[in-house]
């Protein structure tokens, strides 16, 4: 049996994105613990590595060259990534404690979240400053200043240590590089700069300085930051269009009221990266060795990584813990602005161009564990299988979401022997986005809907579900009023199914809430994955139909495509040029949680028709509105709003399994381009937008009141005479 099959029993949670993490999670896919869940909790998609930092503050690398892409590394380890900032935990109940409110069970955790260089005491530091720590947000902040520096720009960077010198000097560079003359003042409290290294190292980096034309200050502090300036504690004000903090370490503040063992705020480890309560462990910056004190430097969290994935699987199956030992010294390789470093070993002076080509090759070395994953073997077929049996797998596994729906030609054909409905009341049947039955007043519409899990994440996969299912609901008009669950769990023990049902009942009632329903109940299951599903009703005076489009009226699409595609690259940890491949997927999931509520309100009073986009694609559900009002449409590709992503991966391939039956549907239906702009057309959506009919009138005032309102909506085409064809200019 594959490790990933065994029933889950245990929850290891790794806290923080960092080098030891990464490292972690790649040999955890390789080797799966049978019975472990991992969940890893980062603040966003991707995590830098700090060894590329200062080359892409001076341009030798670019963002993506120099971040790890988190939920690329998950798919491979099979690990729940959940999007979020830890600010505690709760020991008693051993749960991680998330800013939002979330709270994650563990029975082994890890903490890996590096360190912060702010400075929270000095005024205007949080309205004027950026920190070096964490890289993301100050290598965001220095691309956009980088772009609209002034030609004399002044830069005021705190902290002369060998990180200050280091962004000192690619700031130089890169400014100088784009035609500009920095002024750079490096600001020290200390009477000397660059402490901790030798000799050697010092007076070559204090040459490249002044080959650069860098001011040192030293024994001096800041007082007060302002938008332009930097005064000091004597009184003198240095101008500054952009500072930098790279003052020392700052131990994450929540660390302080974990009840752990701290040393300056930092969590003490002992050899077995244990922390004082041995069902915590941590490491890298953020840990302080207290049996063997070292300096912050991210070596040793990479040396560390092997040691703390054997204790980790050690503490959660009862094997012994081993021991680490870091090395006394190590070789520091400092970068100097252009393509050239020091070395720092011995005392002794050694620089150039070939250092810094060795640097390079160290770094690159340690990024490409995370740029292509192995292939993991799947199980042989049975010599003795059936013919037809490998076809019938397929070459790729099957998607999730409305990617695994049945085809659309299956299941008409299965529709067709479902009798006409036959009780007065009954106003609708199959082939309309809900049921429609007449009530005394008004009418009532009933959906069901229900989502294969793309995401390991239960809470979020029930958030989406959620709004997914309520999609026929707000298509009709109408307003949601009661839903019922169905949920099939995983094989898991007693306490992760408790807490994973809590958490997708927890989830969905949110959502729930916020529309006006209630959940009533439902029904629980196991199987062989994970699957949430709700029938929902709704009431509206009256209800919306899919077929009531009129010549010439406007189509409006309320979201973007592209849900399917996406999700199919992501579960082939797909790689892309220029861009991570996890800010796409979390771009895609935050417009899958995106509710309808508020375009429905705003299409309804004018829509002549309307339906929402789901497993048949955009392509898919408006024939099946032109076919219902007997009219044919043009649309305009380039007007078809599409997820950040989603054309680079649809030109790389990337489809979801149901996508070539969703464009066999349209055939003799459809005049398209060939591309992958129009493969995007047939692309199912999960929890997609709403594709309405307005009267052309009124189309450019009720778009304007939809993107007003917050609703990335568009104009895409208009429909026209019969017979039903859908035309696609470009």
């Amino acid at each position: 049996m594959h490790a990933q099959t065994w029933p889950q029993l245990k929850d290891l949670v790794l806290i923080g994105g960092g080098h030891a993490h990464a490292l972690v999670l790649r040999k955890w896919g390789m080797t799966p613990q049978p019975g472990t869940r991992v969940t890893v909790i980062n603040p966003g998609p991707v995590a830098p590595y700090t060894g590329m930092l200062p080359g892409h503050i001076a341009g030798h690398y670019t963002r993506a060259e120099m971040m790890i892409d988190l939920v690329r590394l998950g798919r491979f380890a099979g690990a729940r990534v959940v999007m979020g900032r830890a600010v505690g935990l709760d020991r008693t109940a051993q749960q991680v404690i998330l800013q939002n409110g979330r709270r994650l069970h563990y029975d082994v955790a890890s903490i890996d979240i590096g360190i912060a260089s702010n400075l929270p005491d000095l005024a205007g530091f949080d309205d004027n400053a950026v920190a070096a720590k964490p890289l993301g947000g100050y290598a965001e902040r220095w691309e956009t200043f980088v772009k609209s520096a002034p030609q004399a720009p002044q830069l005021v960077i705190i902290g002369a240590g060998v990180g200050g010198v280091e962004l000192a000097l690619a700031s130089a560079h890169r400014l100088q590089t784009s035609g500009r003359t920095p002024y750079i003042t490096l600001l020290e409290r200390a009477d000397t700069v660059l402490p901790n290294i030798g000799a050697g190292a010092r007076a070559a980096l204090l040459a490249q300085l002044a080959h650069y034309g860098v001011t040192l200050l030293t024994g001096v502090e800041p007082s007060t930051i302002a938008p332009h300036s930097v005064t000091l504690t004597n009184g003198q004000t240095l101008p500054s269009d952009f500072t930098l903090s790279v003052a020392g370490a700052q131990p994450q503040a929540w660390l302080a009221d974990t009840g752990l063992t701290l040393h300056n705020g930092f969590v003490t480890i002992s050899p077995s990266l244990q922390s004082s309560d041995p069902a915590i462990f941590a490491t890298g910056d953020c840990a302080h060795m207290a049996y063997a004190p070292r300096p912050k430097a991210g070596v040793f969290a990479v040396r560390q990584a092997p040691f703390l994935f054997h204790n980790l699987r050690a503490a959660l199956s009862g094997a012994p813990l081993r021991q680490y030992q870091p090395q006394r010294d190590y070789l520091k390789l400092i970068s100097t602005g252009r393509k050239h470093a020091v070395a720092d070993k011995l005392g002794l002076r050694f620089e150039g161009a070939w250092l810094w080509r060795w640097k390079d090759g160290i770094d690159r070395k340690f990024m490409a564990k995370f740029a292509d994953y192995p292939t993991m073997p799947l199980p042989a077929l049975p010599k003795d299988a059936v013919a037809g049996l490998a076809d019938a797998l397929g070459e790729k596994p099957l998607c999730g979401g409305c990617g695994a729906k049945v085809a659309g030609a299956t299941l008409g054909t299965a529709l067709q022997n479902l009798p006409a409905p036959t009780r007065p009341d009954v106003l609708s049947g199959p082939g309309d986005d809900a049921g429609i039955l007449q009530l005394a007043k008004g009418v009532q519409v009933l959906t069901t809907d229900h989502l294969r899990a793309f995401t390991h994440d239960a809470a979020l996969m029930a958030r989406i579900t959620a709004i997914h299912a309520l999609g026929d609901i707000w298509a009709m008009g109408a307003h949601p009023q009661s839903a019922l669950s169905q949920i099939t769990l995983p094989r898991l023990g007693a306490a992760l199914q408790a807490d994973m049902l809590a958490e997708i009942l927890t989830a969905a009632a949110d959502v729930f809430g916020a529309a006006g329903a209630d959940i009533l109940g439902g029904h629980t299951s196991i199987g062989a994955e994970l699957t949430i599903g709700f029938s929902i009703t709704g009431l509206a005076d009256t209800p919306i139909r899919k077929t009531g489009a009129q010549v010439g009226d406007a189509i409006i699409l309320t979201k973007p495509i592209g849900t399917g595609t996406i999700l199919a690259a992501e579960m082939a940890t797909a790689r892309l040029d220029d861009r991570m491949l996890g800010e796409v997927v979390t771009a895609c999931f935050a417009s899958m949680q995106h509710p309808l509520a508020t375009a429905s309100q705003i299409l309804s009073p004018h829509a002549t028709a309307m339906t929402d986009v789901t497993g048949f694609g955009l392509a898919g559900h408006l024939l099946e509105m032109l076919q219902g009002a007997g009219l044919s449409a043009t649309i305009d590709l380039n007007a078809v709003p599409l997820l950040a992503g989603a054309q680079a991966l649809a030109d790389q391939g990337y489809a979801s399994s149901i996508a070539p039956a969703n464009r066999a549907l349209c055939l003799g239906q459809i005049a398209a381009p060939i591309g992958p702009r129009t493969a995007l057309l047939y692309d199912p959506q999960t929890a997609g937008g709403l594709l309405a009919t307005v009267p052309q009138d009124h189309a450019q005032t009720i778009l304007k009141t939809l993107i007003a309102a917050g609703e990335p909506a568009a104009i895409i085409g208009y429909t026209d005479a019969g017979p039903a064809m859908l035309r696609v200019t470009d």
